[in-house]
């Protein structure tokens, strides 16, 4: 059973509510969608304008110091805009609220965009052009609980929206949600209503602030490989094995391969023995690659987090492989080619946002020699030349290289978490360095020494 202490840093992720309106509620979602923008375009002249008075205030002030150049009350008979009530009448207040923080942090962007580029830290060369205040973007209208949405359930939600003369409210159906609002300390904001022609939802985003867990004594390790995507250790910290688990989704790796494949085919069909590829070719092969390679790094990303949740891990143990780059193999290899499909960050990333929600951390080690070591500490160790995926340790042991390779990341793992330093009474071979940097699996069966 999992242990509960205190509680962690808050994370903000978003979920995707879809929405089923029916012919009349497009028409209206798309006239609230055109409205908000125009007032949003109109807005960000406003506040560029008045910039200089309004870069000093907080974001608690600028809103209502932007209300009272344009919005008319009795404390404020006299405002400087007052064709915007004329152009726009009776726009609801939240909504003008939320339209007057996307133009203040349309303007905040461009002018610090604009400050880089005078200094020069933006600037490469010297033709770089300076950067464009960009009133016309797609913005979304940001829904305020109360005025502009209302959920009694779950099932259905009412949004006010624009029928082209006033503002009425609209029942639409909700036909996919998330979970993320069952659980007890997660707080729903804002969301906002995102209308296209590809799609109709409920952007949701949600402060959560999940609960640390206090594991049970042992680490996940991952290894991530070519030959095979993940492979997974779980570690106790008297260095026994509780856990060994193998992640390749083939089948998704042949096809993105595939697709790969048919490009070469087809630049050589169009160019010939010479000649320059025009811009975009194959533009959709490499996004349908694009999306494959997603759904590969959300699959194991969600696997790993399952075993470590399974075992109640302190933490997700990875290499520090941030800046490595490939280098290329032998001639007609494709080495190269299959390393640049090699979805290290991708995996690191995703596994780290979802097993943050869960209120686990994630810890990275040094990744020099974790493969080249024996876990038993018997020295460096030799791959096959038939089999590179298998290892032979100079005592004759034929192991697997990357299930070798995730033991001692998590025995590094391990030590890192302890800030254990017990190389004086240790017996292992594998190296003369630190334990933290270049420990192997062996050096957790060693006595403890005094922590450091």
């Amino acid at each position: 059973m999992i242990m509960i202490t205190k509680k962690s840093p808050k994370i903000i992720r978003t979920d995707k509510w879809q929405l089923n309106p029916n012919a009349k509620q497009k028409v209206l979602f798309a006239r609230t969608v055109e409205i908000y923008r125009r007032y949003s375009r109109y807005l960000v002249g406003i506040v560029f304008t008045h910039w200089p008075k309004l870069a000093s205030k907080s974001s608690q002030e600028v809103i209502p110091a932007v209300e009272r150049l344009m919005h008319r009350t009795a404390k404020n008979p006299s405002i400087k805009y007052s064709q915007i009530n004329r152009v726009f009448p009776k726009f609801p207040s939240y909504y003008r609220r939320a339209a007057i923080a996307f133009a203040v942090g349309q303007v905040s962007s461009f002018m610090t965009r604009y400050r880089d580029w005078q200094c020069g830290n933006s600037r490469h060369k010297r033709t770089v052009l300076p950067p464009k205040l960009n009133a016309n973007a797609g913005c979304y209208p940001t829904l305020y609980k109360g005025q502009c949405y209302r959920i009694d359930n779950f099932n259905s939600v009412q949004i006010k929206c624009f029928n082209g003369k006033e503002w009425v409210w609209t029942t639409v159906q909700i036909v996919g949600l998330r979970d993320r609002h069952e659980v007890p300390n997660n707080k729903m904001v804002s969301p906002s209503l995102i209308f296209n022609k590809n799609s109709c939802h409920l952007s949701v985003p949600f402060e959560c602030k999940p609960d640390n867990i206090e594991g049970n004594s042992n680490v996940t390790a991952v290894d991530l490989g070519i030959n095979t995507t993940a492979t997974i250790t779980v570690v106790s910290f008297d260095g026994t094995v509780i856990h060994r688990e193998f992640i390749h989704p083939g089948r998704d790796i042949d096809r993105r391969d595939k697709r790969l494949k048919s490009v070469s085919l087809k630049a050589k069909k169009t160019m010939g023995k010479g000649g320059n590829l025009h811009r975009g070719f194959c533009r959709v092969i490499y996004r349908k690659c694009r999306n494959i390679n997603k759904q590969i790094s959300h699959l194991v990303s969600k696997r790993i987090v399952q075993i470590a949740f399974r075992y109640n891990s302190e933490a997700i143990v990875f290499e520090k492989l941030f800046g490595w780059k490939p280098k290329g193999g032998k001639k007609r290899s494709t080495l190269k080619q299959r390393f640049h499909g090699w979805l290290k960050s991708a995996i690191v990333n995703l596994t780290e946002e979802k097993w943050s929600e869960l209120g686990g951390k994630t810890v990275t080690v040094i990744a020099a020699y974790t493969s080249k070591l024996a876990y038993d500490g018997s020295g460096l160790v030799k791959r096959d030349a038939n089999n590179y995926a298998l290892a032979k340790f100079s005592n004759s042991r034929r192991y697997n290289a990357d299930l070798n390779a995730s033991q001692n990341i998590a025995a590094r793992g391990i030590l890192k978490l302890t800030r254990r330093n017990d190389r004086k009474d240790s017996t292992s071979k594998c190296s003369g360095k630190s334990p933290r940097s270049w420990a192997c699996l062996c050096d957790l069966w060693t006595p403890k020494s005094v922590s450091v």
